[in-house]
């Protein structure tokens, strides 16, 4: 979407028109209809066009992250831990079996959040020796008289 506004915006350069104009043509600030055209002069169209990501590739390409993925929906206990839940260092361990490839705690973490969409999730805790039936009945019996009494 930006870059469609910028390459716009250079065909109205081209036109003629003036910085104001393309500026309300287009939605954007004066400034960055001034800063595209800056571009647009040094290096044309190209100049104006995406580019790609830069810093360091990630360490796992797609086919591994996928990899992981199936592993890790496969579940803990198939990976030969004792309880389901996944942690950090569970998942580093079968990120490192299945690729080859040691991760940090904090990268494990943007693997799961960023490139395979999963989210924190914490077991719910509860009491072994709770009783559903009990608990309803004390709401149904209970509670109300207990509030009634205010």
């Amino acid at each position: 979407m930006a870059e469609a506004r910028r390459v716009w915006a250079a065909e109205l350069f081209e036109q003629g028109r003036s910085g104001a104009e393309i500026a309300r043509m287009l939605g954007v600030s004066r400034e960055s209809v001034r800063r595209w055209r800056r571009v647009w002069e040094e290096g044309g169209v190209g100049g104006l066009r995406r580019r790609p990501a830069t810093g360091r590739p990630p360490k796992l390409d797609d086919t591994q992250a996928e990899r992981v993925r199936t592993a890790l929906e496969q579940g803990a206990q198939a990976h030969g831990f004792e309880a389901d839940p996944w942690t950090l260092e569970r998942v580093g361990l079968v990120v490192e079996r299945v690729t080859g490839v040691a991760l940090s705690r904090a990268s494990v973490w943007r693997l799961l959040t960023g490139r395979l969409g999963w989210g924190l999730q914490r077991p719910e805790r509860r009491a072994v020796e709770r009783d559903e039936l009990e608990i309803a009945c004390w709401i149904a019996h209970e509670w109300p008289r207990i509030k009634r009494g205010r």
